[in-house]
């Protein structure tokens, strides 16, 4: 039997997303869920109908905490529409990004996990390319510069740049990723 108490089940997606950060996707089990989630043992069991819904749900859940906040995204609509602003936008992204440390590393585990699991990777792929697409639409209907090319290949550097970032943090200086997120706008999106 599913259980049904939301705030519980994201509760556990949430220790979810700490365990694969922590532990890599093979540390991922019911157990280790209970514990982070500091629930009784077996509860995790009863909210997820096997470990592949688990991955699949915190995968979900990490793109859910990655989107922005009303405010920012109000401010962005306010905001100019030339690349300064563009730069101002890709180094909010990339921050808030990069705040959210295990959010983002337990999206790497499932990604890596997805190499072996065809349902996980059916899953991510249908909600990159989603994510994608509603970037691309977006920025098409925000008046910025540049057009669909230009924003996969900011997403594809940035990417990188957060990687980099969240694992080896200490091969950028924050002014080196912030001068190296203005380079890759201004070489990347053209002016119209």
């Amino acid at each position: 039997m599913v259980r049904r108490n939301e705030q519980r089940r994201a509760a556990l997606v949430d220790a979810a997303i700490e365990v694969l950060a922590r532990d890599g996707a093979r540390g991922l089990t019911f157990r280790a869920v209970d514990t982070g989630a500091a629930v009784p043992m077996g509860t995790a069991s009863n909210y997820f109908t096997s470990r592949d819904d688990l991955l699949t749900q915190a995968g979900a859940r990490v793109y859910e905490r990655l989107q922005p906040d009303e405010g920012t995204i109000a401010r962005q609509q306010t905001a100019g529409k030339d690349r300064d602003a563009y730069v101002t936008l890709m180094r909010e992204l990339v921050g808030r990004i990069a705040s959210f440390r295990t959010g983002y590393l337990a999206l790497l585990e499932l990604r890596l996990e997805a190499t072996r699991r065809p349902e996980l990777r059916r899953v991510l792929t249908e909600r990159v390319r989603a994510d994608v697409e509603a970037n691309v639409g977006y920025h098409e209907g925000s008046g910025l510069p540049g057009d669909a090319t230009a924003v996969k290949l900011l997403y594809l550097a940035l990417n990188w740049l957060i990687v980099e970032q969240l694992t080896l943090p200490d091969v950028f200086t924050p002014a080196e990723r912030d001068r190296l997120v203005t380079a890759a706008v201004e070489r990347i999106v053209t002016p119209e």
